[in-house]
């Protein structure tokens, strides 16, 4: 099981990784675009995910994995329960959906050096 702070230690090692509170939840970002959010209680995440995937992720795993609300559908965006995630899983969620927001060339050098 993995917590709000795990997510936290995870991302802000990521470089041009920001953390805000928008409407009461915890949200990190890069720039303007946001890649991960967390639930006012800390016991979900949203995460950056390519659309096209995100139903098969969902339906092989649907204990951990869950549609983000409706208005977020449009959206790269999928919702994971902390507590069905070990750290492995989580950081390789957290640098993939940072990956999604930075230039390729920022995300393989960080992947090239901590690989």
């Amino acid at each position: 099981m993995v917590t709000a702070d795990d997510v936290r230690q995870i991302a802000l090692t990521l470089p041009r990784t920001e953390e805000g509170l928008v409407a009461d939840r915890v949200k990190f970002r890069v720039g303007r675009i946001v890649y991960l959010s967390l639930s006012r209680d800390e016991t979900t995440m949203g995460f950056a995910y390519p659309k096209e995937e995100r139903a098969a992720l969902i339906q092989a795993q649907p204990t951990k994995f869950h549609l983000p609300v409706a208005s977020d559908m449009r959206y790269n965006w999928v919702r994971a329960w902390l507590a069905a995630l070990d750290q492995s899983e989580l950081r390789e969620l957290v640098v993939e959906a940072w990956a999604l927001c930075v230039p390729k060339k920022v995300s393989e050098a960080y992947v090239a050096e901590f690989s």
